[in-house]
């Protein structure tokens, strides 16, 4: 038999197994990212502008996402001076994208922010005298820009518009423009120095994005102060001395910009040449000149209450609190953060505890408080014996328990009865007027967590659970006096 000739591999015949077993593919080596030199340094630059921020930079560039893309709102919140507002600017420079910027802290009714919106977006002619006016322009405008390119409007200061004549209604038509106007081509960011929970809106529409600036840290107050200096060796060895003490009174860079700039001037007085990089017997000197300058500058600084430096009373002096609203030790400040609703319910915790309940219908009347109340013909002395007894037993046993139903009354009594422009609006619910019930439930168990109210268990009559406030008078002045509330009104005293 001869030998059969060999079949080529093309030949071979195709069976069932060698079918289903595809050859594998050769891996392809992953192709570099095009290289962008003039994005990253620019990118690089905006960072080195703004110490402090790049965390805070980067999720803005993330949260506005590519050029044209449809952008969720924002809300920028942080304390004053913390560079919010400079960091939104300095982005849209750098992203190179059309924005209108409007302050309302600068604006004094709606109808300037509203013309001031609108002539941006070249509608200057137009005259908003309602916020169905604005709304309709503005619907107007972004149709007749209608090129594919977005625009982003930004409103700084946003806190303030709860001060106007109906803030409640305007605040809440500027956070429901997104869900209202429903425009792709449309931006918005809100900057605040106020948290997120007092810009709560009704179930169903879009609650803005938050993205929080926190206060600088140590090193970066440094940083900041050290930017744009003549003689940064000299004034280094001047921060050196003076920072970190009045880093523990304020971080604000704009205060202690004012409040550094004369001690450097009395700490440059001894040197006759400024560009002298000081050795450590130069510092030491230059230390003892100044540390008297710096202890003065403390003790006036500790001294002016907080919020009263832009304040002028009628004889051109500082306006500061009367003296039934603070004390030695500051107690007109808290030193935590709670929400508006959780003080409110606090404050009404502790009238419930501290008030007898046969009283809730006098003190909790139309007219709002005790001094409200129709005065009564003169009591005998019996029965202003029985009454002093009764306080003071009533002192001896200490707070008392209340049911829900009761707290909830009182809650709503002192809501309700105070004005569209108090810091209540600061929690309200802004949409169609609902109040701040709500979240009440929770609110509570978060005070009972934290120990402000304890449950005192079941009532075998009611069958309910009762609670007790844990606060004495001291901690619920502090707490009224944060929103502005008249708790002396509202609390019996024999």
């Amino acid at each position: 038999m001869g030998k059969q000739p060999k079949t080529p591999e093309s030949a071979r015949r195709t069976t069932r197994s060698t079918s289903s077993v595809s050859p594998a593919p050769t891996p392809s080596k992953p192709s570099a990212p095009p290289k962008t030199p003039e994005l990253s340094s620019s990118l690089n630059q905006l960072l080195s502008s703004l110490p402090g921020r790049k965390p805070q930079i980067l999720d803005l560039i993330r949260f506005l996402g590519p050029s044209n893309a449809p952008c969720l709102p924002l809300l920028l919140y942080g304390n004053a001076s913390t560079g919010k507002t400079s960091t939104v600017l300095k982005v849209f420079e750098h992203l190179k994208r059309p924005f209108v910027y409007s302050s309302c802290r600068s604006c004094h009714n709606p109808r300037i922010l509203f013309e001031l919106v609108l002539s941006q977006l070249g509608s200057s002619q137009k005259r908003c005298k309602k916020m169905s006016d604005f709304f309709n322009y503005l619907k107007e405008a972004l149709v007749e820009r209608n090129n594919g390119e977005m625009v982003y409007l930004i409103f700084d200061s946003i806190e303030s518009v709860r001060s106007w004549d109906n803030g409640s209604k305007v605040l809440s038509l500027l956070l429901t423009l997104y869900d209202k106007l429903q425009s792709d081509g449309l931006g918005l960011i809100y900057i605040s120095r106020s948290t997120p929970d007092v810009y709560l809106l009704r179930f169903g529409l879009f609650q803005p994005i938050d993205l929080c600036f926190p206060d600088y840290t140590f090193e970066e107050t440094h940083s900041i102060l050290m930017r744009n200096q003549a003689y940064p060796k000299l004034y280094s060895s001047f921060l050196s001395v003076v920072l970190r003490p009045f880093t523990r009174v304020t971080r604000r860079i704009d205060e202690l910009a004012s409040a550094l700039d004369p001690l450097y001037k009395k700490y440059c007085e001894p040197l006759t040449d400024l560009t002298i990089i000081p050795n450590e017997a130069m510092k030491r000197r230059l230390c003892d000149y100044i540390w008297p300058h710096v202890t003065a500058a403390l003790n006036q600084t500790f001294t002016i209450p907080p919020r009263a430096l832009m304040e002028k009373g009628s004889t051109g002096g500082i306006k500061r609190q009367p003296s039934g609203l603070r004390n030695e030790t500051g107690l007109s400040e808290l030193d935590f953060h709670m929400s508006v609703s959780a003080k409110y319910l606090l404050i009404s915790a502790f009238l419930a505890s501290r008030n007898p309940a046969t009283l809730d219908a006098a003190l909790f009347d139309s007219t709002g408080g005790c001094d409200g109340r129709k005065r009564k013909r003169k009591s005998s002395q019996s029965v202003i014996d029985k009454k002093n007894t009764r306080a003071e037993e009533m002192l001896t046993k200490g707070p008392g328990t209340f049911p829900l139903e009761r707290l909830l009354a009182i809650f709503q009594c002192i809501t309700s009865v105070l004005e569209e422009d108090s810091p209540l609006n600061e929690g309200k619910l802004l949409e169609n007027g609902v109040g701040m019930m709500s979240d009440v439930l929770l609110q509570l168990s978060t005070l009972c967590s934290s120990s402000f109210l304890c449950k005192s268990g079941n009532c075998p009559l009611e069958g309910s659970v009762r609670y007790r406030s844990m606060i004495d008078e001291d901690m619920a002045l502090k707490v009224a006096r944060s929103v502005n509330f008249p708790l002396s009104n509202y609390v019996y005293r024999r």
